[in-house]
């Protein structure tokens, strides 16, 4: 049996209540990323109750992370912690009612309607455009609603996507930015005030779905933190949109992509030609003799001189020091000749 007392502020708050409270605990929810925005997703939707939630991330723990990225602590970097596997950690010390689930991958055409399956609601999480614009096509495919959030230096935004009744994201943008033209969070830096509150609306908005109170948002709102400046613009449904109206899904439909290069951390991640699953083990036991590793049971760490490596069970590598991806698979191939 839940525990009432545990929510017994939040159930004294009309729009909610006993029923509402109720609703929550058959919600389920994913969440794409697990950074600053999806942690505090993570956070907020936990501690008020929501029954099943699935965390999705494909990246590992690193001290510069602590900043902003409120479910984390200096032991799980130090234990190179996926995201997705400590938040789920952390969550569920939080409440121990609730179902969570850890996905450590990257979202692909490939596995993003797999990930979303049945879900009730999906927030984003993200920390790229692309990603979301994969999110967008996904969820208006399944019909599933979803909350876009982003975050810059004290800038942020957010939209709730309700599919066959409110604008999409591609109905404000109807193409990916030129990546050169967008700067990143390493780049112009980001205030964990603001990913704090633009957490808190979106986890607000997957609140009200949830329990079907309230208004959501399928508005536009920009707001900045430093200034305390707040805007919310009204967007309309465009009949020209390629992915609500024309049912054209190019990002899901896209083919997979092996290398993708994070700008601003000389970083590359790598993904496997077929699908793999390493015996992480054996492999540190090979690798020893080239660099100093470290492994759990999620991935290999290697520290080579040029560059570190973080390899995971499903084949992906992440390079941290080289920015050129021939040279990155060359070093890929003879640390991992399994994904030769």
């Amino acid at each position: 049996m839940p525990d009432n007392e545990r929510y017994s502020r939040q159930m004294r708050f009309a729009p909610i209540g006993p029923a509402g409270q109720e609703r929550l605990r058959n919600g389920f929810v994913v969440i794409l990323g697990c950074g600053a925005l999806g942690s505090g997703i993570v956070q907020n939707l936990g501690r008020a109750g929501v029954g099943r939630l699935r965390i999705v991330d494909r990246d590992v723990l690193e001290m510069s992370n602590l900043a902003r990225q409120v479910l984390f602590e200096e032991e799980d970097v130090r234990r190179r912690l996926p995201k997705a596997v400590a938040a789920a950690e952390r969550i569920r010390r939080i409440n121990s009612e609730i179902q969570v689930e850890s996905v450590v991958t990257e979202i692909s055409p490939g596995n993003i309607l797999q990930l979303i399956e049945g879900a009730n609601v999906v927030a984003d999480g993200t920390d790229n455009m692309e990603a979301r614009f994969l999110i967008n096509d996904a969820c208006v495919k399944a019909g599933a609603p979803w909350v876009y959030g982003g975050a810059l230096a004290s800038s942020g935004m957010t939209m709730t996507v309700l599919p066959g009744r409110s604008p999409c994201l591609r109905c404000v943008l109807e193409e990916l930015p030129d990546p050169q033209a967008l700067r990143s969070c390493n780049e112009a830096g980001v205030l964990n005030t603001l990913t704090g509150i633009v957490s808190a609306i979106q986890s607000n908005e997957v609140i009200k779905l949830l329990t079907g109170a309230g208004e959501p948002n399928p508005g536009l709102l920009r707001l900045d933190v430093w200034t305390l400046e707040f805007n919310r613009s009204v967007v309309k449904r465009r009949a020209d949109c390629p992915a609500c109206a024309l049912k054209r899904f190019d990002y899901l439909d896209a083919p997979p992509r092996e290398a993708a290069f994070v700008r601003g951390r000389s970083q590359l991640e790598l993904n496997p030609a077929r699908p793999v699953k390493l015996d992480l083990a054996a492999l540190a036991c090979s690798l020893r003799q080239m660099g100093k590793v470290e492994y759990n049971d999620y991935l290999i760490h290697l520290t080579l001189p040029e560059a570190q490596l973080a390899i995971f069970q499903d084949g992906r590598v992440i390079i941290q020091g080289l920015t050129d991806v021939e040279s990155a698979r060359r070093l890929v191939r003879t640390c991992v000749p399994a994904l030769a």
